[in-house]
Formats: structure tokens, C-alpha cells, sequence
């Protein structure tokens, strides 16, 4: 299936006011992933948002060695500009599970990155794959080492300090309140605005943190 066929069939999807609805484009995806999906993701223009969230979907299922799949991921990356994009290939990126010591230190190349999208590849993937006993404390390191200049890799850092708080309360809270803590003031107050925001986080988790936040 070659880009004007994509296209044409895309043009003829029911749209939703953001445009293809994701359930349409998901559905488009998975078809791909089964038919040809290298040559869709050699041919692909980024022309369009919804071309590049397709693009993102369609390398999320797709079935191949994993460091084939990471050599797509890796050239995907700089065409990532929107959070819709970025966390929607790192979510569906779900492959990572089953090669979780491959992965982690493909991300960790871009552990030092300055630029937005790549600091918030690192924080998402993290908080899909990685939140579990073996790399837990890794994973925090990691998120207060990354750069926070931006908006969207400040929220990504608390998007993935909310949801450890989620899963490993005692771990995030010692973490927050120690002298170890480098986020800087933006971040932390995020972390904390997404912990109270959270569903994933108990009452009494969010009412002490209410109490204790220090920054």
C-alpha cells in the first residue's frame, strides 16, 4: 500500500473535531503492521498530524527483531513535535516487554537530551514499560536527571513521578521530600499538581502531600 493509496483512504475516514478519530486510526494501523509495514514507514511524508500518529501506531504493532523496530523508532524521533505523537509511540511501543535490557539502554542515549520531545520520549516510555520491581529505582534516577527546560518534558517528568506515586507510594514520597531530589521548582510543583490529579494515587497520599510539599 503506497502513500497515495494511505492518503486517499485517510481523506474517506469520518472525522471527529481533532481531526481522524485514534479508534479509525488504530484499526488502519494494525492493518498495515500486518501487510507491509517497512514500507510504509520508509515512505511516509509526515505531511499530516494524522500520518505521523499513524506512523507512530503502525511501529507499535508491527512484528519484526527487536533492533529492527528500535532502527525505526530511533529515525521516527525527530519527526516527533506533538505530545499526542510522542506518547502515543511510546505507549503502543509495547514490544519493550519482552526485551526490557535492549530498550532501556536504547532510551538511555537520550537520557542527556536537551531537546523537548526526546527528554519526554525518555519519561514516557519509562512510565508505560519500566514501572516495576527490577528497574523502579533506575527509573527514578533517570527522570531526575533529565532536562526540563520545556513544557512538554516538565509534564512528562510528573506525568511519570504521578504514576510511580501510583504504583510505589513509599519509594516516590521518600524520593520527593529527600535531599536527593533535583527537580527543579516547575517540575516538582507539576509532580505534585499530577499526583493530586491522579486516580491511581489514595486520599491520604494526596492530602499529606498537600501538607508536605516543600518546594
Amino acid at each position: 500500500m503506497n502513500i497515495k493509496d494511505i492518503n486517499d483512504k485517510i481523506k474517506n475516514i469520518k472525522r471527529t473535531t481533532f481531526g481522524i478519530s485514534i479508534p479509525e486510526l488504530k484499526k488502519f494501523a494494525k492493518q498495515i503492521a500486518k501487510d507491509d509495514y517497512k514500507s510504509f514507514l520508509e515512505n511516509n511524508d509526515f505531511k499530516t498530524f494524522e500520518l505521523r500518529l499513524l506512523h507512530a501506531f503502525v511501529l507499535g504493532y508491527a512484528k519484526d527483531d527487536i533492533n529492527v523496530l528500535l532502527k525505526y523508532f530511533d529515525k521516527f524521533i525527530p519527526y516527533v513535535n506533538d505530545w499526542a505523537t510522542n506518547d502515543s509511540l511510546c505507549q503502543s511501543f509495547k514490544i519493550t516487554r519482552k526485551h526490557y535490557e535492549i530498550v532501556w539502554e536504547y532510551l538511555m542515549k537520550y537520557k542527556n537530551s536537551k531537546k523537548e520531545f526526546e527528554s519526554r520520549i525518555v519519561s514516557v516510555m519509562l512510565l508505560s514499560h519500566f514501572l516495576n520491581d527490577t528497574y523502579i529505582d533506575k527509573v527514578i534516577k533517570v527522570l531526575d536527571q533529565l532536562n526540563t527546560d520545556s513544557y512538554y518534558s516538565q509534564m512528562g517528568v510528573a506525568w511519570a513521578i504521578a504514576t510511580i506515586m501510583g504504583k510505589y507510594p513509599d519509594k516516590c514520597l521518600t524520593y520527593l521530600q529527600s535531599n536527593n531530589c533535583n527537580l527543579d521548582k516547575i517540575t516538582y510543583k507539576k509532580s505534585i499538581r499530577k499526583i493530586k490529579e491522579s486516580y491511581r494515587v489514595s486520599d491520604k497520599i494526596k492530602t499529606y502531600i498537600n501538607n508536605n510539599a516543600h518546594k
